[in-house]
């Protein structure tokens, strides 16, 4: 993603079209740029908006966990499969669920 996207993207942070699918947005442009920590703020900022936004959680777990922050991401894996979980969401459950394993593995 080129930082041209980010700062469109920022650029529309407190207008009408704010909310969790910017933030998520967000979080996924500057995960792909390399920017994890970053990456990280703009996805917990998309969870405050929809706890229940599943994929949400599944980015910012593999945010956190490629900032160094493992304790971090093990949380988001885990509240992200429960929100899954509870929305039927099974692909995103099972998908957490390999994550969180490879932490738990790695730590």
């Amino acid at each position: 993603m080129t930082t041209d996207f980010i700062a469109r993207l920022r650029a529309q942070i407190g207008g009408p079209r704010d909310g969790a699918l910017l933030r998520f947005s967000l979080g996924q442009a500057l995960l792909g740029n390399g920017d994890a920590a970053g990456a990280a703020v703009a996805l917990r900022e998309a969870v405050a908006f929809d706890e229940s936004y599943s994929a949400a959680w599944k980015l910012l777990g593999r945010a956190l966990a490629d900032s160094g922050d493992a304790g971090g991401a093990i949380d988001a894996f885990e509240r992200g499969i429960a929100v899954a979980q509870a929305r039927g969401d099974v692909q995103a459950a099972k998908e957490m669920g390999v994550f969180l394993k490879r932490l738990k593995a790695a730590g």
